[in-house]
């Protein structure tokens, strides 16, 4: 019985992510690996500056993620109904911008050096953010 509902469990959120982002692809995984890089990096810079950690600064920073995603699940749809590719990728390069900025600083307040690929991906990633 338990497999028949971790089964059903998976397969509903399986389609759901398909409905929402489409055919998963590596820029998404990206992007995931980017929020999940910047959230870490942002509780750890707290606790090394000894500034704790600020629940109301957690709940905020997850919401503005989850809203991220919201935005991008909504791009997926407008591109479903244009049949195009462009404003969820757009919507990604976008905020994977935004959250390489972000772990960049962390790194910084974290005193770590940044290996020079990424901060050349960033550069990259800023131009393509001003072109949008």
């Amino acid at each position: 019985m338990n497999q028949i509902v971790f089964n059903l469990i998976s397969a509903t959120f399986g389609a759901l992510a398909t409905y929402a982002f489409g055919e998963w692809n590596e820029l998404l995984s990206l992007f995931l690996m980017a929020i999940l890089v910047d959230y870490v990096t942002g509780i750890a810079a707290s606790m090394k500056e000894q500034h704790g950690l600020n629940s109301q600064v957690g709940y905020w920073g997850l919401t503005r993620k989850g809203l991220m995603l919201l935005v991008i699940m909504l791009a997926h749809r407008m591109d479903t109904l244009m049949d195009t590719d462009l404003m969820m990728t757009g919507a990604i390069y976008f905020y994977l911008a935004n959250e390489f900025i972000s772990i960049t600083e962390n790194y910084g307040r974290l005193g770590l050096p940044l290996p020079s690929f990424l901060k050349q991906m960033i550069q990259v990633l800023r131009g393509k953010e001003e072109g949008l």
